[in-house]
């Protein structure tokens, strides 16, 4: 049993995270914040909920089961994936744009396209970072002249690099951004469990809870990561996403 020092401290703690939370959040104007929650919506029309990432693929050959089984997946994908490869190269996008280094950029969306290691992944990513521009193209900040940069991008714009340009034109703080971003990428992934696993609701909003609690840390891990530490290794992945393309029957889109 805890004692009362410890329960004092305890209480301390927290309150002291929850000032420092409101605070952070009161730093982000009302305007941005509502942007980063449409840029996370599955409703964005980008067709992330289109994809499984290999989720199907590890449940049709049984690598993954039930609600724990998804939980630990995804858990470990968010480790694997986005604090160690897109979010760091989100976060450096980002300073790219604001630097307007429009070489930078391209080297970045050529690294995240060379990451994608099955046509899958690429065809999502490149997918996702078109239908981007479009929705750029069409908002308040149409003429914004890095958004022709971004369309440009040869063979196509990505989804993180647009991601980024899209937090940038909102005037997003990073962390906030990684955090929308993952955020969207977990909603979207819930619901690919629910269909593929099956999963019900309340087990798809306990899976989400873990990925939203975990989520604080894996964006600060993005955020101090360098060029050396953007890492993109996830064999076993790649693999199921390979075998997904001609998975016989399946849900989700490859």
């Amino acid at each position: 049993m805890p004692t009362a020092a410890a329960v004092a401290t305890a209480v301390a703690a927290g309150t002291a995270a929850a000032a420092a939370a409101t605070t952070a959040t009161a730093e982000v104007q009302a305007p941005t914040l509502l942007r980063l929650i449409w840029l996370a919506s599955p409703a964005l029309p980008v067709g992330g909920f289109s994809y499984s990432e290999g989720l199907e693929a590890a449940v049709d050959a049984g690598r993954l089961q039930g609600e724990a089984g998804a939980r630990d997946w995804l858990l470990a994908q968010l480790e694997l994936t986005l604090a160690r490869a897109d979010g760091p190269a989100l976060v450096q996008a980002m300073r790219a744009w604001r630097d307007g280094d429009a070489a930078r950029v391209r080297e970045l969306n050529d690294w995240v396209q060379a990451s994608r290691e099955s046509a899958e992944f690429r065809l999502q990513a490149e997918q996702m970072g078109r239908s981007l521009v479009e929705w750029l193209k069409n908002g308040e900040q149409a003429g914004d002249a890095r958004i022709a940069t971004l369309a440009a991008l040869p063979p196509a714009p990505t989804w993180p690099v647009g991601f980024a340009l899209a937090a940038v034109l909102a005037d997003a703080p990073e962390r906030e951004a990684l955090l929308a971003f993952g955020f969207g990428w977990a909603e979207n992934l819930v619901q690919a469990a629910m269909k593929a696993v099956p999963l019900g609701q309340a087990a798809a909003q306990r899976i989400l809870a873990a990925l939203a609690a975990a989520l604080p840390a894996a964006a600060d891990r993005a955020l101090a990561a360098d060029a050396a530490g953007r890492v993109a290794f996830a064999p076993m992945l790649a693999v199921l996403s390979a075998r997904h393309e001609a998975q016989y029957s399946r849900l989700f889109r490859s």
